[in-house]
C-alpha cells in the first residue's frame, strides 16, 4: 500500500483537527449567545401599546413596583416575585371570550411549572371593583390555582391599569384608569428575575403556548449559564 499521500496530507489533517477543537467551542458559545431572548424595551414595542412618555426609551425598563390583593386577601408586592420568573396577564372573572382559553392555558402552564420554584404566575383582574377577594376566590378555586404558585389579583384600578400601559405595554387603548375605562387584552407576558419583559404571547393560541414554554426553558438556561 502506498502510504505517501497519508504522509503528503497528514500536516493539513493535523491542523484540520486542531482547528475544530479550537472552533467548535467557539462556535458553540456563538451559538448559546444567539439562544438568549430579547430584552423589551419601551422603544422596541410598537408604539401604539406604549404611553408616549416612555416610547423614546431604549434601555433599562423594569416592571414598576406593585402591590396588589390576591384571592386569599392577602397583599402582593414586585417583592413576592423577586428572583423570579413569571408570566403575568390581565382578565377578569366574568369574561365569557378570551379569558375563559387564557385562563385554561394558565393553568397548563400552572401544572406544567408546578414543581419548579422559579416560576410563578400573576394575573390582574381589569374590573378590580367587581373582582372581590370572594369573588376571586371562588374563581380561584374554579381554575385550580395554587396558592403560593399563581396569584390572581385585584387592588387599585388606576395602578392596575398603569401597569398595564406603562409596565407591561399589554394594551392598545389609551385612558387614565377612571371609572369609564376598560382594557382588554389577551397577552401573556413573560418577565425575568430582573422584572425585565423577555417576550409576549397570545394566550388564546396553543402555539403561543408552547413557544412560551420554549422560552422559558432558553431563560432558564441564560440564567444557569450566567
Amino acid at each position: 500500500m502506498d502510504f505517501s499521500f497519508f504522509k503528503k496530507s497528514f500536516p493539513t489533517l493535523l491542523f484540520l483537527a486542531l482547528f475544530s477543537l479550537v472552533a467548535l467551542p467557539v462556535f458553540y458559545q456563538l451559538l448559546k449567545v444567539d439562544q438568549k431572548l430579547k430584552i423589551y424595551n419601551p422603544a422596541d414595542v410598537n408604539p401604539r401599546l406604549v404611553d408616549e412618555s416612555l416610547r423614546h426609551v431604549q434601555k433599562n425598563h423594569t416592571i414598576a413596583n406593585f402591590e396588589l390583593i390576591n384571592q386569599n386577601g392577602e397583599t402582593i408586592t414586585h417583592q413576592d416575585y423577586q428572583d423570579k420568573i413569571y408570566v403575568a396577564d390581565f382578565f377578569f372573572t366574568r369574561c365569557q371570550t378570551i379569558c375563559i382559553t387564557m385562563a385554561f392555558h394558565m393553568s397548563e402552564l400552572q401544572e406544567e411549572y408546578k414543581d419548579d420554584d422559579d416560576i410563578l404566575f400573576l394575573s390582574h383582574s381589569v374590573t378590580p371593583v367587581m373582582d372581590s377577594v370572594s369573588v376571586l376566590k371562588a374563581y380561584a378555586e374554579s381554575k385550580g390555582v395554587i396558592d403560593g404558585k399563581w396569584n390572581v389579583t385585584t387592588g387599585s384600578k388606576k395602578h392596575i391599569y398603569e401597569l398595564a400601559r406603562k409596565s407591561y405595554f399589554a394594551v392598545v387603548d389609551e385612558g387614565n384608569g377612571d371609572e369609564n375605562d376598560f382594557i382588554h387584552t389577551e397577552q401573556f407576558v413573560l418577565v425575568d428575575k430582573e422584572r425585565r419583559i423577555r417576550g409576549y404571547y397570545d394566550g388564546t393560541e396553543k402555539k403561543d403556548m408552547e413557544k412560551l414554554k420554549t422560552d422559558i426553558s432558553v431563560l432558564k438556561e441564560e440564567y444557569r449559564n450566567d
